[in-house]
């Protein structure tokens, strides 16, 4: 491995160092940023994607956000070499530190961390200040897939096939499987279920190369209970697994550095960071969208044009966000605002959801582990091995079945997510596990995998740099208290087996404050715990959402388009409209192919565009020697 690149060093940041508590580890993490940026392949600075200082005034396509969408949708238009594709993003490159599996939680509440919080929570998060919910969402090249746990699931067959019975034809799993293959890299793929994977993409797939002992020992368990450890992105969505993620060679695979920096040296891609658009212009004669106002670095104001199209991939806060202060959504919401109506558009912010969690808390013996030191460090440098080569039993989850779910359908209600032997810094590792008695601490985390509660986002004025106001609703509706209260009773029975009994797991039954007077364990205990110190996950959508052309409470069609106005779509999580089961920063990068492939078809002529070929994972090429007729910036404001 060479140590030595011929291109400036970049300087992304925050800094481990940065982002580790405790004065003990401050010295050790700056010394290990120093190491793991003479590491080529994690620092890149010769590969990373070229930003731009300043911008062109017009591009055939301009591309909102480089989160897990927004960077495939870029690359993938800038395989045209005669299209022109600018790609916005308002944060910076990933941290070095990032790249990191061990560290994924150091960067929650830094500064690529847009930090957003809900308005005061009505039934849940009721023990955090003002009963806010704390919701992390990447502000960096990559987005939330430079933060995130890295598991690369899809969510189940049924997911899909429900979407295309509401109405939403063209996105049943048969129609969307082609585009999970057309990504992925899968390096296991001979030991996943035959015809469900693919190889050959940008997306490299693959387990971490380090398991802790326990992440074997929990999947046993699993099977003790009687689910079958399986590949829960094939035939059978049900079961436990130590999940396949997104890493290549031990660390972080990011959306940036899968599709973005092979297309680095594309004459025809343009990267801004650093770069807020405040707003979408659109003629409201002609109803279509023809430029992006964009707050610069230097702090000034650029207009963009855009011969083509402008395709949103801002995230589910951001992209509705931006249609409200851009004149596209509720008139009431704008009017509030003091922004122009163009475009009346309710559904805008609305359909709010996210999986909601419970954190259940287990003493374990801790007798045979290594702390994060020079010695596992080296391992990592040297080899990209060992503790800080994974997420340690982060990396397992498991889809069960309450009483509430139908087994037949194999559509669990319950994701089990775990917490546990990190390597990492005081903050969140391993000191912070241990406990006084020489034990320490895991997490078992049941999560609702189709809540029925509903949000809604709202600006709050004409500035773009003042967050919206977010009404998550967590636990409004009565069944998702019950379906999490009995994924809470299938996490304890599960740590009860004779698998984990052999490493002493016991039930933290220290009571939570605000729960006391109710017993510990019975069912109104565990609806006053969830309640008090609910779990939201990052797994938020639906603010933009899709449905069939005309559904009025839909933003976007089938083919991502927003609603009454030409040239502009919607490109991430926000259009999903009932959440998969499951992670989705994979069905987000699938929607960023979805879309790239709809726009290609507009305007390259259905035969010329590249979609996958199915049942493969290979995807056809893209033919490079297209003439077409390019509009001009003129146009839009005749």
């Amino acid at each position: 491995m060479s140590l030595t690149c011929d291109c400036p060093m970049s300087q992304p940041g925050p800094t481990l160092a940065a982002t580790c508590g405790g004065g003990a580890f401050m010295l050790f993490m700056g010394l290990l940023e120093v190491f793991l940026r003479s590491q080529c392949d994690l620092e890149d600075p010769c590969g990373r994607a070229q930003a731009r200082s300043s911008m062109d005034s017009v591009y055939d396509f301009i591309v909102v956000g480089g989160g897990s969408a927004g960077s495939v949708v870029a690359a993938r238009l800038s395989e045209v070499p005669e299209w022109r594709v600018l790609l916005l993003e308002a944060g910076f490159d990933e941290p070095t530190g990032a790249q990191v599996p061990s560290m994924f939680l150091n960067f929650i509440g830094s500064s690529i961390d847009w930090g957003y919080q809900t308005e005061s929570e009505p039934a849940a998060c009721l023990a955090e200040d003002g009963r806010k919910c704390y919701w992390p969402r990447g502000k960096v090249l990559g987005g939330t897939s430079v933060m995130n746990g890295m598991m690369y699931i899809r969510g189940s067959r049924k997911d899909y096939d429900d979407w295309a019975a509401a109405g939403i034809e063209g996105w049943s799993y048969q129609d969307v499987l082609p585009y999970f293959l057309k990504s992925e890299d899968n390096k296991q793929v001979d030991e996943m279920d035959e015809g469900y994977h693919g190889v050959g993409g940008p997306l490299t797939v693959s387990q971490f190369p380090y398991h802790p002992p326990l992440s074997y020992s929990i999947v046993k368990a699993g099977e003790e209970l009687g689910y079958k450890i399986r590949d829960l992105n094939g035939e059978h969505h049900t079961g436990f697994s130590i999940a396949q993620t997104t890493n290549r060679n031990g660390s972080r695979l990011s959306a940036a550095r899968a599709f973005l920096r092979p297309a680095r040296l594309r004459k025809n891609l343009h990267v801004m960071l650093n770069a807020t658009v405040s707003k979408i212009l659109i003629n409201q004669t002609t109803r279509q969208a023809y430029a992006v106002q964009v707050r610069n670095s230097h702090g000034g104001t650029e207009t963009i044009f855009a011969n083509h199209e402008i395709v949103l991939s801002a995230g589910a806060v951001a992209s509705p966000q931006l249609l409200q202060l851009s004149g596209v959504g509720d008139p009431e919401v704008l009017s509030r605002a003091d922004v122009k109506v163009v475009h009346k558009l309710p559904a805008v912010g609305r359909n709010l959801h996210n999986h909601v969690a419970y954190f259940v808390n287990f003493k374990v013996n801790d007798n045979n582990t290594t702390p994060l030191n020079w010695a596992t460090a080296m391992e990592y440098l040297l080899f990209r091995d060992g503790l800080m080569s994974g997420t340690g039993i982060s990396e397992v989850t498991a889809f069960i079945n309450t009483k509430y779910a139908n087994p037949a359908e194999d559509n669990p209600d319950i994701q089990l997510f775990f917490g546990g032997f990190l390597a990492d810094c005081a903050r969140t590792g391993m000191v912070g596990e241990r406990l006084d008695n020489g034990s320490r601490s895991i997490q078992i985390i049941p999560t609702v995998l189709h809540p029925k509660s509903r949000g809604r986002l709202e600006i709050r004025s004409a500035d773009p740099f003042e967050y919206p106001r977010i009404f998550a609703n967590y636990l409004t509706h009565p069944d998702d208290v019950k379906v999490l209260v009995e994924g809470i009773k299938f996490a304890i029975k599960l740590s009860e087996t004779k698998a984990l009994k052999r490493y002493g797991v016991k039930l933290d039954k220290t009571p939570v404050k605000g729960c006391e007077k109710f017993k510990f364990g019975c069912d109104a205990y565990w609806e006053c715990a969830v309640r008090m110190m609910t779990g939201p996950e990052n797994h938020q959508v639906g603010s933009c959402r899709m449905g069939p052309r005309g559904d009025p409470n839909a933003v976007v069609d089938t083919l991502l388009q927003v609603q009454g106005i030409d040239r502009l779509r919607v490109a991430d999580a926000s259009i999903i409209p009932t959440v998969v089961s499951g992670n989705t920063n994979a069905p987000a990068i699938m929607i960023g192919e979805r879309a790239a492939d709809f726009i290609k078809q507009r305007w390259l002529g259905a035969a010329r565009a590249s979609f996958p070929l199915s049942g493969h994972g290979g995807v056809s090429n893209v033919l490079t020697s297209d003439t077409h007729a390019h509009s001009t910036w003129q146009r839009w404001l005749s």
